[in-house]
């Protein structure tokens, strides 16, 4: 899924520009008319030519489960809306949401929404704290709402700190042994295998080879490191394009480690989301478009769109997420007891936290298969230098033995 920037038109005549992630711009278009806007301009963003910017939207999730607690406590306590932004527009650390609090509480103290006033900031705030407002406002229970937008954003903050202990180890221990095979290529091995050259003896061919790829090294670092660039350089590309993200997602779920992961972990926002929405009176089908939009995996989003066009003709849920082929049958089994049962909501919560556990446990699974495999690359490296050094030093031996 491409992400389009876009500049548009909404029913007050403000000019808007933010971000869109879609399949295509047709799509991206029609998006943005569901939200009520008029696109004037559509163009998807590449890797050389997307805005930087760290974080996202620069307000982290804790920034804004911080701003949904501390937002209800102050609304229970019988604050009007408008005073209470401008207290947490006081308090708020981070800039962005800081500038962006002070926005949302203008267009309120305006006669808008509180709903609308934060779609005026959707790079900032996600659509689905929008439509849970949007939901709150309707029921008259906005705090209601905003508890449960701060559950679900301690929840993906959660899981996604289990994401990143299940890549950042390896990525560290990667990174770290490539520093320290190329200083040891560079100086460590050169220095030390100098004094053998010097003897005039016939050394081993490993040993030669070492030294071969040492003197290359030293050589030629500028054009290693230029390497090592244009292949990051090129990843990201490949990754960021529609090929590269198809790619990726299927090997996701090809390879068993990272399949049982990216299953679980897909399964587990699948019904938080829905939960979260659900309860607040969402319909299923924008639900499930804004839990769509949460799936990092490629087959999981567009399963989930092929179901919510499904759900729009009148089919249960289940039946879509069962033809997908790709939901674990607990999670189809316990969307028909919901859908039979019409409590959806607490099967969908019941189903949410189990997978929160399973997301625990798959991540635990996926560090312990990648370990041994760096441990034995790191071996195998090692082993190589080692030998390289220890043979010319045999052969001396053996030959001071012959004399």
């Amino acid at each position: 899924m491409a992400v389009y920037a876009y500049e548009a038109v909404d029913k007050m005549g403000k000019r808007k520009r933010g971000n869109i992630e879609a399949t295509t711009p047709d799509r991206a278009q029609s998006m943005l008319k569901g939200e009520g806007l008029v696109p004037l301009k559509v163009s998807e963003q590449s890797f050389l030519n997307k805005d930087v910017n760290i974080g996202g939207s620069g307000v982290s999730k804790k920034d804004l489960a911080v701003f949904c607690r501390q937002f209800v406590s102050i609304i229970n306590a019988g604050v009007p809306i408008v005073d209470a932004m401008g207290m947490m527009e006081d308090q708020t650390e981070n800039k962005r949401l800081k500038k962006a609090l002070g926005e949302v509480k203008t267009n309120i103290a305006k006669g808008e929404s509180f709903a609308n006033a934060l779609r005026e900031r959707s790079d900032v705030f996600p659509s689905m704290m929008i439509n849970m407002v949007e939901a709150g406002e309707a029921s008259g229970s906005i705090d209601v709402s905003l508890d449960r937008m701060a559950t679900q954003f301690e929840k993906d903050m959660k899981l996604g700190a289990m994401i990143k202990k299940a890549l950042i180890y390896p990525i560290v221990i990667v990174i770290v042994a490539f520093i320290v095979m190329i200083v040891m290529m560079a100086f460590v091995i050169p220095n030390f295998l100098k004094m053998f050259e010097d003897l005039d003896t016939d050394l081993p061919a490993l040993t030669k080879a070492v030294m071969a790829a040492a003197d290359f090294c030293k050589a030629y670092w500028y054009l290693i490191i230029g390497v090592v660039v244009v292949l990051i350089i090129g990843i990201k590309v490949f990754s960021a394009s529609q090929v590269g993200t198809e790619f990726l997602a299927r090997t996701a779920i090809t390879i068993p480690a990272l399949k049982n992961f990216t299953v679980k972990t897909s399964s587990s926002r699948l019904a938080r989301t829905l939960a979260t929405l659900t309860a607040s009176g969402i319909s299923m089908i924008d639900a499930l478009d804004i839990a769509a939009k949460t799936m990092s995996n490629w087959v999981f989003r567009t399963a989930v769109l092929e179901a919510k066009e499904e759900v729009k003709k009148g089919v249960p849920l289940s039946e879509p997420l069962r033809r997908a082929g790709i939901f674990p049958p607990m999670v189809v089994h316990m969307t028909k007891i919901g859908e039979e049962t019409g409590d959806m909501e607490s099967m969908l919560t019941k189903m949410a936290d189990y997978y929160d556990d399973e997301v625990e446990s798959a991540t635990q699974s996926l560090l312990s298969f990648m370990e041994p495999i760096i441990i034995l690359v790191i071996a195998v490296l090692v082993g190589v230098l080692v030998g390289a050094c220890v043979m010319p030093m045999l052969s001396l031996y053996k030959g001071l033995d012959n004399l």
